[in-house]
């Protein structure tokens, strides 16, 4: 979508800013602290840094470098790694680091967006005791319960209620500026040097200066909703907004007469109190909004980790008519309980804040690690330039993530965990597949093509199935798995009219959706390869009978084994599918990293959603058939016979 229109721009708005558009509301507070004296150097120098930050990692680095790496129109860090793969060896490591990580605090992101707005209700008369856990919980809840019906009616709200939200930030920072207008001086880098280099601690308080930037990956993320130029353009307002109520915060800060926040939250504070109810609503609908953002990302990103063999198959559905919108119903569950956790765990936003920020620097330096490919072979910037820039990122990064290690302790470990967690699955899922794949035999089909035409025509044998399909996982369209054969010819053969081994690629681009048949022997054995993007969700079973359908029209398929009584009642011929899984033998013997990738991988095998609809299968036309796994074969050769 690289059209530029209000319309579209509307939907960058209501997608693509929820999380950074949200952070005012709590990245001043936690800059300042609760127990911070207030004074020029730290208020002066939270602004410039927020700026600066603002200005290199997200206008720079997200807005204008990697937005240029788009998978035919996708982004997000598995989009990324989709697309330079096949330039480097070792990517497939901080590709899972990255995706895990933002997985962990895409967790923490709903609960303090939403805990950070619904706090503002006590500084209503009257209700400064509020109990705001059970709102918070209750709407998201509420949040998750209503994924499953799809945003797609209700999305159409979102963005202009985000145009709302951002003209309501920078109304409100303007209103401040004009009083005390000095604190434009902030915008000098100085003030950040100063802050870091001079003030006691100041280094560490980049650890809450980070929150204002921790949207600029999901950033990356929705490119696909949005396009490039829609991102590029609304941004300018974008961040025209958040800079002008940061400084309005500031300036806020600077004239009130208080020494120390003590809990308080400079961006209600600064509210007049006419607006204080209608501020909190609009800040909780935004919140609403961001999380619903995260949650639609996640669900992307699952979608594509799946895809990728980087996730085990789960149940994916479409809500509505949307290709780019799905809904997993065990990754929602996950989210919310994961959110329920954070919100009872920590109880309070300011607390939530302290662990939230440690796992998203680890995804922005795998971001820049594969970003150094993307920029190195599909760029014509020059090298100096390319090593410079990077190197900049690097710092910047490095130095927010050692000032976020100290937020370990505070709850940090929380986000650490859940993306070691996920980190597993996903190092497990994919190299347990390779180690699955391990040792396989592939043989020529044209080797078999006369014993299977010859068992095809043999009446002596009970007709297993009119087609029947065998999925490979070959790369060769002439070859396939000898287990297969051995499927088809080994103890009660397999007698079909046409036999079909079917081969399912996952392509680099997004939505390709195209095949190749090669003809073994007409009319008897077909090899075919689908080409599926990464986001496509297959449908196996009816892109076969589309296929199949095209070749009898086109005559290249001839139906003359069905009777006329079946030609006459059903059209359609009986179906096999044979899936062949495998399970350890006893004579494999494998290392310890190899036990436990294996271990981990078949325990999620067993948990997994249905593979037959994983793939796009009916059920009833599936039959499973389990072979015994050798990774590596203990050695017999000292077996000898004695008399």
């Amino acid at each position: 979508m690289n059209k530029v229109t209000a319309a579209t721009l509307l939907i960058a708005f209501g997608i693509i800013y929820g999380d950074i558009g949200t952070s005012p509301l709590y990245v001043m507070k936690a800059i300042i602290g609760e127990n911070r004296v207030i004074e020029e150097s730290i208020v002066y120098g939270g602004v410039s840094c927020v700026f600066w930050t603002l200005c290199f990692q997200t206008s720079i680095k997200y807005v204008w470098l990697t937005l240029k790496a788009d998978n035919d129109g996708e982004g997000g860090i598995f989009s990324l790694y989709s697309l330079i793969k096949k330039k480097g060896k070792n990517l497939i490591i901080p590709t899972i680091i990255g995706a895990s990580a933002l997985l962990a605090d895409g967790i923490i992101t709903p609960p303090v967006s939403v805990s950070s707005a619904v706090e503002g209700l006590r500084m209503l008369n009257g209700l400064e005791n509020l109990p705001t856990i059970p709102i918070v919980i209750f709407i998201l809840s509420a949040l998750f319960f209503f994924q499953r019906f799809g945003t797609n009616k209700v999305g159409k709200i979102f963005g202009p209620f985000m145009v709302l939200w951002f003209t309501m930030l920078l109304g409100l920072g303007i209103y401040h500026i004009v009083h005390h207008p000095s604190i434009i001086k902030a915008l000098n880098p100085y003030y950040a040097y100063n802050l870091l280099m001079n003030y006691p601690h100041g280094f560490w308080i980049l650890g809450a200066v980070f929150l204002c930037t921790t949207g600029a990956e999901a950033l990356y993320s929705d490119l696909g909703h949005c396009g490039r130029k829609n991102i590029r353009i609304s941004w300018i307002y974008v961040k025209i907004c958040l800079v002008t109520n940061y400084l309005g915060q500031a300036a806020w800060l600077m004239h009130q007469d208080d020494p120390i926040l003590d809990g308080r939250n400079p961006f209600y504070e600064m509210m007049p109190d006419w607006f204080l109810i209608p501020g909190i609503c609009i800040a909780t609908g935004a919140a609403i909004i961001a999380s619903q953002a995260l949650i639609t990302g996640s669900f992307t990103l699952i979608n594509e980790a799946i895809n990728l063999g980087f996730w085990p198959r789960t149940l994916i559905i479409q809500p509505n008519e949307h290709k780019s919108q799905v809904y997993i119903p065990t990754i929602n569950f996950m989210l919310w309980a994961g959110c329920v956790f954070i919100v009872l765990y920590f109880r309070d936003s300011s607390h939530m804040e302290a662990a939230y920020g440690l796992a998203i620097t680890v995804t922005m330096l795998m971001t820049t690690f594969l970003l150094s490919y993307y920029l190195n072979y599909y760029t014509k910037f020059n090298k100096v330039f390319i090593v410079a820039i990077l190197s900049v990122f690097v710092a910047i990064e490095s130095s927010f993530f050692v000032a976020n290690v100290v937020k370990f302790i505070d709850g940090g470990y929380l986000a650490l965990l859940m993306g070691w967690l996920f980190f597993i699955i996903m190092y497990c899922s994919f190299y347990g597949k390779i180690l699955n794949s391990r040792n396989l035999e592939f043989v020529k089909i044209k080797r078999y093509a006369n014993i299977l035409t010859e068992l095809s025509e043999d009446k002596t044998v009970n007709k297993y199935s009119t087609f029947l399909f065998y999925l490979t996982k070959s790369t060769n369209p002439k070859t396939i798995e000898k287990y297969s054969i051995q499927s088809i010819l080994s103890k009660r053969p397999k007698r079909a009219d046409v036999y079909w081994f079917v081969n399912i690629s996952r392509d680099s681009e997004p939505y390709t959706l195209n095949y190749k048949i090669l003809p073994i022997v007409d009319q008897k054995i077909y090899r075919i390869t689908f080409n599926i993007g990464f986001r496509v969700q297959p449908k196996t079973e009816q892109y076969i009978k589309k296929v199949i359908n095209d070749m009898y029209a086109d005559g290249e398929l001839q139906l003359k084994y069905l009777s006329p009584c079946l030609k006459k009642y059903n059209q359609d011929p009986d179906m096999k599918f044979v899936l062949i899984e495998k399970f350890p033998s006893i004579e494999t013997k494998l290392s310890m990293k190899e036990f436990f990738t294996l271990k981990v991988y078949y325990i999620l095998k067993k948990i997994e959603f249905n593979i037959p609809k994983s793939f796009g299968l009916e059920k009833n036309d599936v039959v499973v058939e389990h072979i015994p796994l050798y990774v590596h074969k203990d050695n017999v050769d000292d077996l000898k016979r004695i008399q």
